[in-house]
């Protein structure tokens, strides 16, 4: 079984300030933004996106969270998922930009049960999708706006994020 490390922890903080950087350009600033993200790794990269945008635009932008468990469309084949809380920020997401945060893109399930979360919560003007890993292997027509990084991989193999939130570390890991 063999691991390498694809992102260190410089890596993902440059990736995730490049990804802030095009979110304020294709936003034309922060007006009108809410970044939300997909519990669980997504949630701390949120967190850290929103707080980069407020640092170069001198605006805070709202963050919060998404829980798409109940509306993932596999959970006959994985039911021991545990709930995170949603975590919408005052204001809500009506009229409002609203990026959506995940730590790794694959099938694209994730982002469509996100979609459906977010309908049941108000009427965005617009969702975009920011992902710290692309690594295809599409299900869904599903294409992300904002992507620290490709990384092409075989189906089988394993990629691993690590948060120092979560894990005590930042990472990015891939292996089978």
């Amino acid at each position: 079984m063999s691991t390498r490390t694809v992102l260190h922890e410089a890596d993902i903080a440059r990736a995730l300030t490049r990804i802030s950087h095009e979110i304020l350009e294709s936003n034309r600033g922060p007006a009108e933004l809410v970044v939300l993200g997909i519990p669980s790794r997504g949630a701390p990269l949120a967190a850290r996106i929103g707080a980069i945008l407020g640092d170069i635009s001198g605006t805070a932008v709202p963050v919060g969270a998404l829980d798409v468990t109940m509306y993932r469309d596999d959970l006959r084949r994985h039911p021991t998922r545990t709930p995170r809380p949603t975590q919408i920020p005052d204001g809500g997401v009506d009229g409002k930009v609203v990026v959506l945060v995940d730590d790794v893109l694959f099938s694209g399930r994730s982002i469509r049960a996100a979609l459906d979360a977010l309908q049941d919560i108000g009427r965005p003007a617009a969702v975009r999708l920011a992902t710290l890993i692309d690594r295809g292997h599409r299900e869904l027509p599903i294409r992300p706006d904002f992507v620290g990084k490709n990384l092409p991989s075989a189906r089988e193999e394993r990629v691993n994020v690590r948060l120092r939130e979560i894990d005590g570390a930042d990472e990015v890991t891939i292996g089978s």
